[in-house]
């Protein structure tokens, strides 16, 4: 796969990603969280606003991953 193909790959891949996270985020917060205290939903809010980083990370990492070594 060449880079630029990679990177339209990975971009791809990362909007999906990211909108059925943040779908799947909001309908646990608002099913499972809405009725507990404001605290509860503060930290809930807090970690699912930024579990998506490591995983976004990874697939930026991958499409930026130089292709192939170079041969001596």
């Amino acid at each position: 796969m060449t880079s630029p193909a990679r990177r339209f790959a990975g971009s791809l891949i990362l909007v999906i990603f990211l909108l059925v996270y943040v779908f799947f985020a909001t309908a646990v917060g608002d099913v499972v969280v809405a009725s507990k205290s404001g605290w509860v939903q503060f930290a809930y809010f807090v970690v699912a606003g930024l579990a998506w980083v490591p995983v976004a990370g990874l697939i930026v990492r991958w499409m930026y991953r130089p292709i192939g070594r170079p041969k001596a």
